[in-house]
């Protein structure tokens, strides 16, 4: 099959994160159905979602793994112009809901199988597709502490996110947290009688907010970065159920990115700390008022990659400068984590990800195409 028609099977199946992945590692299985192709499902502990780990080639000498999730964001309250999951090809340009970010990775990986299947490999390719990378990047990790029992340690990962096929060699780490306030409702006539739950919220609020200028005041700073130092900030903020009802809940979600160098777990203490001391005040005081924090999210910053020569075998195979850094987060610092060198290059424009009308052209694609027979050139060579 061409990588348009493979693509047009992946972007049919609404593969939304936090749900059942069965139907796309079925489809994504039957691509893979070639003589010496390796194919390992990896359940993850939520038993209803499974990686895949493919190996073509031998598996006990080093070789360099492409990795892309399989999930993509929703469609809900955009308005498209064509059926989301139906491919619409239009003079070269595909739309459809994952055609950037990454499903065109990820047929470009499947329709390179048959002739990675077909090359004198002396090192081997590994095709690693993950689930759960859009809630973040909650699936690879259960597939990265397989690694060892799968294969030799790989020279290298490339991670297809879309960046125009210029390989990245950086990028901030994130965390994100969910804070929940519960007070005690009551009529509004006398707020005296119960607890505000906003107001707690609002004072976090302006703790989050202290904490970002201190960021931008006083770094630490990496130049490569924009902003060149780490961020946070509340970006969703719930509460209440009637103006004249004293508010008995609230919720704030917050995210901070982190430079490299910073762990991205680091920057939120101040608010555990902070909600810790609310409870305990509360308590003390035999009032109602009390705070819980949850996090949703969260994977390192990868630093730049120490592997010049895999950087510049990367910019040999992609014929691009790379590019230092960018502001977008990937598995890519997970893999870093576990010892694998790690670079993002694939087709699309992060700019095109996750809003109405996304596309990626087909051209693209077949550049794609070029990289990763580059690379079944180079894995037929002795390192």
């Amino acid at each position: 099959m061409s990588v348009q028609e493979i693509l047009a099977d992946l972007v049919a199946i609404p593969s939304l994160p936090g749900t059942p992945n069965t139907v796309i590692t079925e489809c994504l299985r039957s691509h893979l159905q070639y003589a010496g192709v390796e194919v390992t499902v990896l359940p993850g502990p939520e038993g209803d979602r499974a990686n895949l780990f493919v190996t073509i080639g031998p598996r006990d000498r080093p070789g360099y793994i492409l990795s892309g999730h399989s999930d993509v964001v929703s469609v809900d309250n955009q308005v498209w112009t064509t059926d989301p999951f139906r491919l619409a090809v239009d003079d070269g340009r595909l739309t459809g809901r994952g055609t950037t970010d990454m499903k065109g990775f990820l047929a470009c990986m499947l329709a390179m199988v048959p002739e990675f299947a077909a090359m004198p490999l002396r090192r081997p390719v590994h095709l690693a597709f993950s689930y759960d990378e859009e809630i973040g990047c909650r699936g690879v990790g259960n597939m990265i502490s397989r690694l060892p029992e799968l294969c030799a340690p790989p020279a290298g990962a490339i991670i297809g996110e879309p960046s125009g096929m210029r390989p990245v060699l950086s990028h901030k780490g994130k965390q994100s947290l969910e804070l929940s306030f519960t007070g005690k409702a009551g009529h509004s006539s006398n707020p005296s009688l119960g607890e505000n739950a906003i107001y707690a919220a609002a004072d976090m609020l302006m703790h989050i907010r202290s904490m970002a200028e201190s960021m931008e005041r006083n770094g630490p700073f990496d130049a490569r970065f924009v902003p060149a130092h780490s961020t946070c900030q509340a970006g969703v903020v719930r509460g209440g159920a009637a103006v004249n009802i004293i508010p008995d809940s609230a919720e704030i979600q917050y995210e901070a990115r982190a430079i490299p160098g910073i762990d991205p777990r680091s920057l939120s203490l101040s608010i555990i700390e902070r909600i810790e001391v609310l409870n305990a005040e509360a308590q003390a005081a035999g009032r109602a008022l009390s705070a819980t924090w949850r996090e949703t999210s969260s994977y390192p910053a990868l630093p730049p990659c120490a592997d010049r020569g895999f950087v510049e075998l990367m910019e040999n195979l992609s014929s691009k400068p790379s590019v230092q850094a960018v502001s977008y987060g990937t598995e890519a610092g997970l893999y870093h984590q576990a010892g694998i060198a790690s670079i993002i290059c694939g087709p699309g424009d992060i700019a095109r990800a996750h809003g109405p009308d996304e596309f990626i052209l087909l051209s693209e694609l077949e550049d794609c195409l070029v990289m990763l027979r580059g690379l079944g050139a180079e894995l037929c060579r002795d390192a």
